[in-house]
């Protein structure tokens, strides 16, 4: 594998519609009906006192704040169990028809930004024409319909994972994109799983993997990966794309070559149209251009 110096992943600003929801998440958790609202909810749910552990809070002054971090848990004291129980409550909330569904989907949809986030980066490289922010709207309504609709919490598996998938059909559908024009395919991200990710890191895993199969990441449509490893490797290599450090080419030579089902550099050639030679010298360079460019933000 790959292997390059370890540092934390800086946030970038998304900007526009994730900026407007960080905004508007800050005057909800300002809101003392709000804090009161999910306190009830989560000691009628019998899930107060361990969500009140996790975050050091008190039961009582439990709000929409230590909710989230509930839904996102650090991994040195993850309870990946709690946090689907929390986002299972909340999805059954979310389907009902009074005024606390719309906000117990609100609280769902700000848990999902950071994935959301890199939905809208995947989708607007291979769509064309469509702006990050037009995207971006686009996969928050997603989202939001996504967690109104009752389907979620049925289902036996990750409840992030399937709210995810759900939106990610949503999106192409809604940017009339079909499987070869979005450069998804479904089967592959459908079959995709980390038992060691948790619950947040299932929304990020899911989108992560929709981006690179539209961009050409996967080798192979029997790939499927799901080592922290190669998902970090693909973030990296997406993130680079994106800030033109790389090429779509040069990250597919390292992606195609670093992999548990690596593609032989002849037919990894043959595929991009050039030599085997040629697709080695371009591999070497992309892997020192990345390194140096990891090595430039340590």
């Amino acid at each position: 594998m790959l292997n390059l110096p370890h540092t934390a992943h800086t946030a970038r600003t998304a900007g526009g519609i994730f900026d407007r929801l960080d905004a508007e998440w800050a005057t909800l958790c300002a809101d003392a009906s709000v804090q009161a609202a999910v306190a009830d909810w989560l000691m009628a749910d019998h899930l107060g006192d361990d969500v009140a552990a996790v975050t050091d809070s008190w039961a009582r002054t439990l709000g929409p704040a230590q909710l989230l971090a509930a839904l996102t848990p650090h991994p040195a004291h993850r309870s990946d169990a709690l946090a689907d129980a929390v986002l299972r409550a909340l999805l059954v909330r979310a389907a009902g028809r009074d005024r606390s569904a719309t906000l117990a989907a609100r609280i769902i949809v700000q848990a999902m930004v950071p994935a959301a986030v890199r939905l809208t980066r995947g989708q607007v490289r291979p769509v064309g024409g469509r702006c990050f922010e037009t995207v971006g709207h686009t996969v928050i309504v997603a989202l939001y319909e996504a967690a109104r609709s009752g389907r979620i919490h049925h289902r036996a598996s990750r409840p992030a994972a399937n709210l995810m998938l759900d939106a990610l059909r949503q999106v192409c559908r809604e940017l009339a994109a079909d499987r070869e024009t979005c450069g998804i395919d479904f089967a592959l991200v459908e079959d995709w799983s980390d038992a060691d990710l948790g619950t947040g890191g299932y929304a990020h895993a899911w989108t992560v993997q929709a981006a690179a199969a539209a961009v050409g990441l996967h080798g192979s449509t029997r790939e499927q990966e799901a080592g922290q490893a190669r998902l970090e490797l693909l973030a990296l290599l997406l993130d680079a794309m994106e800030a033109g450090t790389l090429t779509a080419a040069d990250a597919q030579s390292i992606a195609w070559h670093y992999s548990t089902l690596p593609i032989p550099d002849a037919a990894a050639a043959a595929r991009a149209g050039t030599t085997a030679w040629a697709w080695q010298r371009r591999r070497s360079r992309a892997v020192h251009t990345l390194k140096a460019a990891h090595a430039s933000v340590t």
